[in-house]
Parts: C-alpha cells; structure tokens; sequence
C-alpha cells in the first residue's frame, strides 16, 4: 500500500512539475512560440513520456486548475443545504477570500496565467471543454436527468460570467477592494435570479 501511494505522489509530483516549467515558458515567450519538444527537455524527460502525462499541449495549462473541473459537483455533493444555497455559499466565500477562481485577484502572477489563458485561442477553445466536464459532473450530482443538466448549464454559466465581470473590471484598473465588494452583490443577485429560475433545486 505505502509503495502505491508513493508512485502516485511520484506521479503527481512529475504532473506539477512539468506543467509549471511549460507555463513558464509559455509566459516568457509565448504559447504558440514554445513547443512540446522544448518543454520536455527543460523538464529533463523524453517526449513520449511528456504525451504519457499530458496528451495535448492545452493539457500543461489547465492542469493547474483541473481541480476546479468538479467543484460545483463537490460543492452540491458535500453541502448540507439546498444545491443553490451550498453553491451561492461557496461562491461567496471565494470572493471574500479573492479566490482566483472568481476573478477577484490582483497578485501579478495570477493575472498573467489568466492572461495567458484567456489570450490564447486554443487556450480559449480548450476552455469550452473544462466548462462542459463541469457542467457534466454537476448534473450528475443534481440528479442527472434534463432538468439537472438544464440547471447546471445556467449556474456554471452564471459563475462564468461573474468571474469575468470581476476579472475585466480588475484589468481596467479598478481597486481589488473595490471589486470584491461590487462582486459579492453581484453574486447574491446572480444567485436570487437562479433561485427564482430554480425552484427545485433552491
């Protein structure tokens, strides 16, 4: 058991690796200008072993925040109240604790990774994939059947367009400060409408 678990911690160890040297590079010098080749040798490993562990290029990106593909789903999952409510909660509470995720971030390093990830087109395009995968794991939590898929569709939408709106006034220089506390009654709005649109999940 303990040789197992330390393979996996070897192999989630080889995963934040790699895919922090290749969004180094790609921030030094560009997405499109580093290629896969170049990635394998900074991190000392061969190619076919890099396409073991990220089998499209998109993969070295969004492996720093494939941990958010299921949060929803997490969220509903482990929640002791109402689906909406546990998410209206979650959603909150990363605001106030300026949680990337939200788009309340001003630390430089964060901006340039979304930067990167929103200036990129197939950065931009890979992004629609993450969306679905967490809207498919949150209907299942929600139950699984049209419904649950229709109301996931609107509350990752939701959560989508907050953070951006956070995100964009933030990039135009607004204070962080300033943003947070527009986005939480943003939030509790966004989330009144989806309550109201959702009965049976509020």
């Amino acid at each position: 058991m303990d040789e197992i678990g330390l393979r996996e911690r070897k192999r989630q160890r080889m995963y934040e690796t790699v895919s922090e040297i290749a969004i180094r590079l790609f921030l030094e010098r560009g997405y499109d200008a580093v290629s896969v080749a170049e990635i394998a040798a900074a991190a000392e490993i061969s190619k076919p072993t890099l396409f073991r562990y990220f089998p499209a290029k998109e993969d070295l990106v969004f492996h720093r925040i494939a941990d958010h593909e299921d949060e929803a789903a997490r969220v509903v999952r482990e929640g002791r109240g109402a689906p909406l409510e546990s998410l209206r909660q979650n959603f909150l509470e990363g605001v106030a604790q300026a949680d990337p995720i939200t788009g309340v971030s001003d630390h430089p390093a964060v901006r340039a990774f979304y930067e990167l990830l929103y200036g990129t087109p197939a950065l931009v395009a890979r992004m629609y994939v993450h969306l679905e995968r967490s809207e498919e794991a949150l209907a299942t939590a929600l139950g699984g059947d049209l419904d649950a898929r229709l109301a996931a569709g609107q509350i990752i939408a939701v959560r989508r367009v907050l953070a951006q709106e956070n995100w964009r006034r933030i990039g135009a220089g607004e204070p962080v400060d300033a943003v947070r506390a527009v986005a939480l009654g943003d939030a509790e709005r966004a989330f009144d409408l989806l309550e109201a649109a959702l009965p049976r999940y509020s």
